[in-house]
């Protein structure tokens, strides 16, 4: 049976990277790129083919699936996108332009390589495309605005893909992870400190004894809810070997409670939760 060929965004640390080395170590041939060529180096001494893709910006993307392409010799059976990173803060204070970055990262450059990719699936006559959307793709809570909203526009971009490429034996697939361990909190940070001039806000006292502490001191007390990367990549793996796979995989159980609550309660209920957490 032939190598199955997968290429994944935002390989550098967190779920990217460990999906990497997950499918690798299954067999399948991983193209672990990412944004910054040290990683990609780095990648490549660990034994991973890794050409640089940075979603915001399209040469790179274009340039990076050439790469991939030029080794398959024009195929490609998987594309996990994943890439992304958090914005922090209150809507009220963001910046417009700071949303419009954050949706050139999370949302318009998986865009534009799920486009460069979809005609290669078509070809050669299947096809599986993985979006890593997030618990907060359909729930919501405080600080995380900017964030959710580039994943409700995933979650709803992918649903309408996924009935689109019906019959053409493509399969597109949501990924959606609740709290898990990685750097995301820690890489959001200078988004937060470019953009939002929290000492400024009406919010001022909220920042400080909230955000603030949770971004730079940690939560203080172990998150029971969260799991690491690896819980993510066990469902890629289910999702990418599955003969028929879900629309959606969930991952830890505060998303799945999340999910109950939502179909459970009202809206006032469930804002009354997401405004404590």
């Amino acid at each position: 049976m032939a190598q199955k060929s997968i290429l994944i965004t935002g390989c550098s640390s967190g779920i990217g990277a460990d999906a990497a080395r997950g499918l690798q170590a299954r067999g399948w041939r991983v193209f672990a790129s990412c944004r910054r060529a040290e990683d990609c180096a780095r990648l490549r001494a660990e034994g991973f083919e890794s050409p640089r893709i940075d979603y915001t910006d399209t040469v790179s993307i274009t340039s990076g699936l050439a790469e991939v392409l030029e080794a398959t010799g024009g195929t490609l059976d998987a594309l996990f996108n994943n890439g992304a990173h958090g914005f922090f803060g209150a809507v009220e204070d963001l910046p417009t332009q700071g949303l419009r970055e954050i949706f050139e990262t999370n949302f318009f450059g998986w865009h534009e390589l799920t486009r460069q990719v979809l005609p290669v699936m078509r070809a050669q006559g299947h096809g599986r495309v993985l979006q890593c959307s997030s618990a907060l793709g359909f729930t919501y809570i405080q600080w995380r605005g900017a964030y959710a909203a580039t994943k409700r526009a995933l979650e709803a971009m992918s649903d309408t893909l996924r009935i689109e490429m019906r019959g053409t034996g493509i399969d597109v697939v949501l990924i959606e992870p609740g709290p898990i361990t990685t750097m995301f909190r820690e890489k959001g940070i200078p988004f937060f400190e470019r953009w939002i001039d929290w000492e400024s806000s009406p919010r001022r006292a909220q920042y400080e004894n909230g955000l603030i502490k949770r971004l730079y001191e940690g939560s203080g007390k172990p998150d029971l809810s969260e799991l690491p990367a690896s819980a993510v990549t066990a469902k890629v793996i289910r999702a990418l070997e599955a003969p028929r796979p879900k629309p959606r995989y969930k991952v830890t159980w505060a998303t799945y409670l999340a999910a109950g609550l939502h179909r459970a309660l009202p809206d006032r209920a469930l804002d009354a939760i997401a405004s404590r957490i």
